[in-house]
């Protein structure tokens, strides 16, 4: 555990880790002070950065399970000391690290008996596991216990439904939130005739994180969310009389795929994706949240379709032609 004493400087806003420790490898805790604040401020930063740090920062997780040995969520495995359903909330809480977009698929297949753990899971290489010792099932006798996973990256959670049951596999609750618990807590004082506060932030994380990055995280991201208000003045946009509407030649270069060559530049495109190019982090976090990862989904959507992108702006497509037309030369 890290504990650093508080000091204010009266000067310049400051920010400053107070405290850090690891309870356990899916329990982390960390503690933040900005100072110094004027008053109401602290309340108001507070606030908004609680709320982005549960919210807005994702996470991974496992969102489903399929073996051909489960006939019912609510049966048992004979060989099986867990019935599936425990198993199913078992796997609910492996935390995974990763950075992937959309879904991954993993496995595991186990020869009893013997304890499964998360160890035995077989990921994609984009995928690490927090603990591997988290406990997944206890094979008593010679069984082969053979599971499909589906991982996915998603912000919030999931609670599963019934008509999210396909083909025989079954859906698991995810919560995709790294951040466990935040809190914050304001320290008013005086300084001179001025009354100042001081703002302290507690985060809990599960590991997948540390309590640093998830305030890096948010932080970045309530920024992307205020941008757009810092141009509207400026810009003053009147889009229903497309006066600002540009013909851009980028998406022209699409049709360069219609050609026997067309398979195996579509394999390249998604391998090429969009954190891979210098797009400022506003456009780039536009995109991710519009499932747009790799260069195949960006060339696959329309000027029209990129401007419906909430906060999307006219220079951003100008900026990503740019991009684009630096590409071109993979080939």
């Amino acid at each position: 555990m890290v504990r650093e004493k508080v000091t204010v400087s009266t000067r310049t806003l400051q920010w400053k880790c107070v405290e850090s420790r690891a309870d356990s490898k899916c329990l982390y805790y960390g503690r933040f002070i900005l100072a110094p604040l004027m008053k109401g401020q602290a309340d108001t930063i507070g606030i908004a950065m609680r709320r982005a740090l549960l919210g807005e920062i994702e996470g991974t997780c496992i969102t489903r399970a399929k073996s051909e040995k489960i006939s019912h969520e609510y049966s048992t495995i004979v060989g099986i000391q867990e019935s599936v359903h425990e198993i199913l909330m078992n796997l609910k809480e492996i935390v995974l690290r990763s950075h992937l977009y959309g879904t991954r698929n993993a496995s595991i297949c186990v020869k009893g008996p013997g304890y499964v753990t998360a160890q035995d899971i077989i990921l994609p290489p984009s995928v690490e596991i927090v603990d591997n010792t988290q406990h997944i099932a206890n094979l008593t006798e010679p069984i082969n216990l053979c599971i499909e996973l589906q991982i996915e990256r998603n912000r919030g959670y999931r609670i599963k439904t019934p008509n999210n049951f396909q083909d025989g596999s079954y859906p698991i609750d995810a919560v995709f939130m790294p951040v466990r618990n935040a809190n914050h807590s304001i320290h008013s004082y005086l300084n001179g005739n001025e009354k100042q506060e001081i703002l302290f932030i507690e985060i809990w994380t599960n590991g997948s994180l540390t309590p640093k990055e998830a305030l890096h995280e948010a932080s970045r991201n309530l920024i992307d969310l205020f941008i757009p208000f810092l141009h509207a003045e400026a810009e003053n946009f009147h889009f229903e009389n497309n006066q600002h509407k540009v013909t851009l030649p980028l998406f022209t270069f699409h049709g360069k795929l219609d050609n026997p060559r067309k398979s195996k530049k579509e394999i390249a495109l998604k391998s090429i994706f969009i954190d891979q190019s210098e797009l400022p982090p506003r456009v780039y976090n536009c995109l991710k949240r519009s499932n747009i990862h790799t260069l195949l989904d960006l060339l696959n959507n329309s000027q029209e379709d990129l401007m419906k992108i909430k906060n999307f702006r006219i220079e951003d497509v100008k900026h990503i032609l740019n991009i684009l037309e630096i590409k071109k030369n993979f080939e």
